[in-house]
């Protein structure tokens, strides 16, 4: 029965493409109607009608939405759209500021969600539609690039840190600079931050080059003791202010931490963020601290306010059970940040997503 129904659909849709102008001829108009006596999908019951469409593919059911009005109002259903969202939320392996669904869509009921437009807001927020939709390069920006390429220019420089550097079971950094295939290297680590940083300069694809300045709360030695005695350390990049933001009359929109001077000096000379957060689910996490240490960081008093922030949601190995980004974006408060943002899944021990991460944040530079 699954198969016959699916069958008729196809054809709707052939018939539908094979009288289309994009063929170069149009069949005459009553051959391209499809009569009613054909379409024997239209006679099941409702719900059994969308059971059906929630087996097809969102790709399938923008275009049956294209056949004729009555599947254009069923293939736009809310409640189908909402499945679909829902569904495919925790596949998605990236999520930016642009793209981001609503935390209402994830937790209201489809009633108070009358107005929203399900479908739409699938096809802004899942990977395959930012393709599409995102905005071209003007005519100009070939002649720009051009004439950038002719100045010279340094390479650019993130600050890496978070706890996702730390607490993982297998060093992101260790693999990074042990994986030559995927990452070479284009320069010897030199330390930045006395005992708690130092920067390494890699290759991508074979021409670009960055430097990643990593930043540890402590020293290395200090996180091994804490690692052995199990015991938390106290993070040094940071320190807590002593006056509330309440209470400096800003509103709250102030941070009740700074940073070290030592890392206010990176934060000045670096072109763009990359944040490490641990997305395991089996370690306890503060998500409001790591929001408001984030926010201190992009500070747009160390630098440009609109520099770029890359955070990576972090495990340790494939297979274990992730927070998916679009729910760590959720729990980190990325939305409230007014800088560009990608939070893209990524694993240490294959670097899986690492690259695609640097990818946006040099395309955000401009330099891809």
């Amino acid at each position: 029965m699954e198969k016959a129904l699916r069958d008729v659909l196809a054809h709707l849709r052939e018939r539908w493409l094979r009288s289309s102008p994009n063929e170069g001829h149009r069949e005459p108009r009553e051959e391209a109607r499809v009569p009613p006596e054909s379409q024997p999908l239209r006679d099941l019951p409702m719900n059994v009608q969308l059971h059906i469409l929630a087996l097809l593919s969102p790709r399938d059911l923008c275009q049956l939405a294209s056949v004729d009005h009555y599947w254009n109002s069923v293939a736009r259903d809310p409640l189908l759209w909402r499945y679909l969202l829902l569904r495919d939320l925790p596949r998605w392996h990236s999520v930016d500021h642009l793209s981001l669904p609503d935390a209402a869509l994830l937790s209201n009921s489809l009633t108070d969600m009358a107005e929203y437009d399900f479908m739409a807001g699938y096809l802004r927020s899942c990977p395959e539609g930012r393709k599409h939709w995102k905005p071209s390069h003007p005519v100009y920006s070939s002649v720009s690039s051009f004439l950038q390429s002719l100045m010279p220019q340094t390479e650019p420089r993130f600050a890496m840190l978070g706890p996702g550097l730390e607490q993982l079971d297998t060093s992101l950094v260790t693999k990074m600079m042990n994986s030559p295939s995927l990452l070479p290297m284009a320069g010897l680590p030199q330390r930045q931050v006395d005992g708690i940083g130092s920067g390494i300069s890699f290759f991508f694809n074979k021409e670009h080059t960055f430097t990643i300045l990593t930043l540890y709360s402590t020293t290395w030695k200090e996180r091994e003791c804490a690692r052995i005695e199990a015991n938390a350390t106290m993070n040094k990049l940071f320190v807590p202010e002593e006056i509330a933001a309440e209470e400096r009359g800003d509103g709250g929109s102030g941070t009740p931490y700074s940073l070290i001077p030592q890392v206010q000096q990176v934060c000045r000379v670096v072109d763009g963020f990359i944040y490490v957060a641990n997305a395991e689910t089996r370690t306890k996490h503060n998500r409001k601290e790591e929001f408001l240490q984030i926010r201190a960081m992009i500070d747009p008093a160390l630098g440009p306010a609109s520099r770029p922030l890359l955070v990576l949601c972090c495990v340790s190995q494939p297979g274990l059970q992730q927070i998916p980004c679009v729910h760590m974006s959720h729990q980190l408060q990325l939305s409230l940040l007014n800088v560009p943002w990608l939070a893209q899944d990524c694993d240490a021990e294959t670097l899986a997503g690492f690259l695609e991460g640097i990818e946006w944040i040099l395309r955000e530079l401009g330099r891809l």
